[in-house]
C-alpha cells in the first residue's frame, strides 16, 4: 500500500473544557501536514511481516483472484475477516457486486501461486491454469491451501488507494501444514514446528 499516513487529532474536547486561542479547529493544523512520503511508509509496510493469502470471487466471465497480504480476524462473534483490495482491481468489483468471496491462506510451498496470482500481467485465466478448483456457495476454491473461508460481504469502504472489505464467515476449512509469509519483500516460513490440524 502507498497511502499516505496522516495524523488524526480527537475532535472532541473534555466535556466544560473551553478551547483556548491556540487550538487549532478540529485538529485543521495536524490535517494540514503533510506526513511522511510514500517511499517512507511503504518501508514501514515492508516490515509488517503477514500470511500470504489469495482471495477469489465469480466474476461475469469466470473466477477472478488476487494475491492480498492485509487479511486479518475482526469478529469471532460474528466470524468475520477483514481484506484490504487494491482500487481498481476486477476482483474487488466481483466482490462488491456478487456479495461473497473466498479467501486462501497460503502453504509455504505455493510460492509460485502467490506470484501468479499477484502479476499485474497475468490474466484471469493464467492464473488460475492447472489449479483444482470448486465452487463454495458460488464461489471458487483452491484446492491445497492452507486453509480457506468462504465470506458474504458486508461493508466495503475507500480508504486511500485500497478498500477495506468486511466478510462474514459462512464456510471455513483448516488443514495442517506451515503458513506462506511475506516479509520486507520477500516469501518466508516459519521455523518451529508446526502441529498439524484438521478442520
Amino acid at each position: 500500500m502507498n497511502a499516505r499516513l496522516r495524523l488524526v487529532a480527537d475532535r472532541t474536547a473534555p466535556t466544560g473544557t473551553p478551547p483556548t486561542a491556540t487550538d487549532p479547529p478540529h485538529g485543521e493544523a495536524l490535517h494540514e501536514e503533510p506526513g511522511p512520503g510514500a517511499a517512507r511508509c511503504l518501508g514501514l509496510y515492508a516490515k509488517l511481516a503477514a500470511g500470504v493469502t489469495v482471495v477469489t470471487a465469480r466474476g461475469e466471465d469466470g473466477p477472478l483472484g488476487m494475491t492480498v497480504s492485509a487479511v486479518t480476524s475482526l469478529s469471532a462473534r460474528p466470524p468475520m475477516l477483514l481484506a484490504c483490495l487494491r482500487d481498481g482491481s476486477r476482483t474487488l468489483a466481483a466482490v462488491r457486486a456478487r456479495r461473497v468471496f473466498a479467501v486462501h491462506l497460503l502453504r509455504e510451498e505455493q510460492q509460485e501461486l502467490a506470484g501468479r496470482f499477484a502479476s499485474p500481467v497475468t490474466t484471469a485465466a493464467e492464473r488460475f491454469a492447472g489449479t483444482d478448483i470448486r465452487q463454495v456457495l458460488g464461489v471458487p476454491v483452491l484446492a491445497g491451501a492452507l486453509a480457506w473461508s468462504v465470506c458474504l460481504t458486508e461493508d466495503v469502504r475507500r480508504y486511500g488507494d485500497h478498500h477495506l472489505v468486511v466478510g462474514r464467515v459462512a464456510a471455513v476449512h483448516v488443514g495442517g501444514g506451515r503458513p506462506l509469509l511475506w516479509h520486507d519483500r520477500r516469501f518466508g516460513a516459519l521455523t518451529d514446528p508446526v502441529p498439524d490440524a484438521a478442520g
